[in-house]
């Protein structure tokens, strides 16, 4: 294995683990509101302002069919609704309910208290390092896209 190979694996292995972690975070922290994780995700996705589950997929990184799934549970369960887009007749806004925004709201102060104690440990400055390097790697693979062209018996 090259060392190129080496660094790729590592990088995948650590960012698989941080998703894990994030995300049993995000359980934890949206637990008391009868949030998920990905609830808490698709919902604060269109706090700002209402959005295409297109556009949310992008954002977050997931297929347009999982974010699909997750506005109609956040739908269903009276979080948001959607509204008629101007732009586009079939592609409707998501957009938070007030009990939707209630819920973001009920999930702050632990959010705030966690995200505290993480900068604590880190420190703010390395902590805005972290997230510089980790935005700088998502856009390398953005660029570097998923297509694998063989070039040369390369190994």
């Amino acid at each position: 294995m090259t060392h190129e190979q080496e660094i790729l694996s590592a990088l995948a292995k650590s960012t698989f683990r941080l998703n894990g972690r994030f995300l049993a975070i995000g359980e934890e922290l949206a637990r008391s509101t009868g949030l998920t994780a990905s609830l808490w995700l698709v919902l604060g996705s269109v706090l700002r302002e209402p959005r295409t589950v297109a556009d949310i997929a992008r954002d977050i990184g997931v297929a347009r069919q999982s974010a699909q799934r997750t506005a109609d549970l956040l739908v269903g369960r009276g979080l948001a609704t959607y509204r008629p887009n101007p732009a586009h007749r079939r592609a409707k806004l998501l957009d938070p309910t007030p009990e939707g925004r209630r819920a973001i709201e009920r999930i702050a102060p632990a959010h705030r208290a966690y995200a505290r104690r993480l900068t604590d440990t880190v420190g703010l400055e390395e902590a805005e390092r972290l997230l510089a390097a980790l935005v700088t790697l998502d856009q390398a693979l953005a660029t570097v896209g998923t297509a694998l062209v063989p070039t040369t018996n390369e190994s």
